[in-house]
């Protein structure tokens, strides 16, 4: 395959365990991911879900950014409705500062959490919306301006990407010309009419072409049966969201025993259709299939 390969980051609370012990896996890894070729090191937002250590992207990025020396580094990403532009603007002014070249800042418009979560982070008595997006993108650029009086953003702009998982940022990442990175990984029947739809309204703007990323679940083992045991947390954790029971990431045992109800195993069948999960060999053809029906220039494995 021709294009690279990215890593994109939960910081995974797994059955047992830590925050704290979760986000030193996140530095092990993206130590481990830089020394294995990996292009880009993003880490997810996510707020109020025991699960998942990932709910200060900006901080995080500046801790693996520290831990590492090549890799490019970035939220993937930060959820721009829950945070005023100028803040985000001056972190990763601050952090495009101090690890120039190195720093990439993906924006999505969803919050990232429960309505309930979203109100306390937003501190905002009106009812909440993501329809204000396109403007709070244009707002947080004009931060990175030369001749503006934000300090460290002013002249410290990194690469902006726009982050989707239907049509909507799709189009807008378009119409604006930068690069965009979408969700396969939970949205995979969006996949293909959102690549179409960002490649057909793509205008030079921060890029001269267009350019596209998706996120792909995968999970690679020696074969593909213990990859299939490999990949049951991960397919029970989402089950258990579903309805609105999240926790910690399950053991590869406590999903084996798990008392799944016929309608819940094919519901744990669908998930994993949508990932690439297998051996050597399968996660090979799976990813080169694709990467082919997709045209993506990067694939971001989770």
């Amino acid at each position: 395959m021709s294009v690279s390969f990215s890593v994109l980051d939960l910081a995974p609370v797994v059955s047992g365990g830590t925050s704290a012990q979760a986000l030193r896996n996140t530095l092990d890894l993206a130590r481990r991911a830089e020394r294995l070729g990996y292009r880009r090191y993003w880490l997810a937002e996510h707020h109020a879900m025991p699960g998942i250590a990932s709910s200060a992207p900006a901080v995080l990025v500046g801790q693996v950014a520290a831990a590492t020396s090549t890799m490019r580094i970035g939220s993937g990403g930060v959820m721009l409705p829950n945070h005023a532009p100028m803040v985000v603007a001056e972190q990763f002014g601050t952090l495009e500062a101090l690890y120039p070249g190195r720093i990439d800042l993906g924006l999505g418009r969803a919050p990232g959490t429960d309505q309930a979560t979203a109100r306390a982070l937003r501190r905002a008595p009106g009812p909440l919306s993501a329809d204000d997006f396109p403007e709070q993108v244009v707002e947080l650029r004009s931060y990175f301006a030369a001749d503006s009086t934000v300090t460290p953003a002013a002249g410290n702009e990194p690469p902006i990407w726009l982050l989707g998982s239907s049509g909507f940022s799709a189009q807008l990442a378009g119409l604006l010309g930068m690069p965009f990175a979408f969700a396969h990984h939970f949205s995979a029947a969006n996949t293909e009419p959102a690549l179409k739809l960002y490649r057909e309204t793509f205008r030079p703007g921060a890029l001269d072409e267009p350019y596209a990323m998706i996120g792909v679940s995968v999970i690679a083992a020696e074969t593909d049966e213990r990859a299939r045991e490999l990949a049951a947390p991960q397919a029970l954790s989402f089950l258990l969201l579903r309805r609105g029971n999240p926790g910690p990431l399950p053991s590869p045992e406590e999903a084996a025993a798990y008392p799944y109800t016929p309608l819940e195993r094919e519901m744990i069948e669908a998930r994993l259709a949508e990932q690439v999960v297998g051996g050597p060999e399968t996660v090979r053809k799976d990813l080169d299939a694709l990467v082919e029906r997709t045209g993506v220039d990067e694939v971001m494995v989770m």
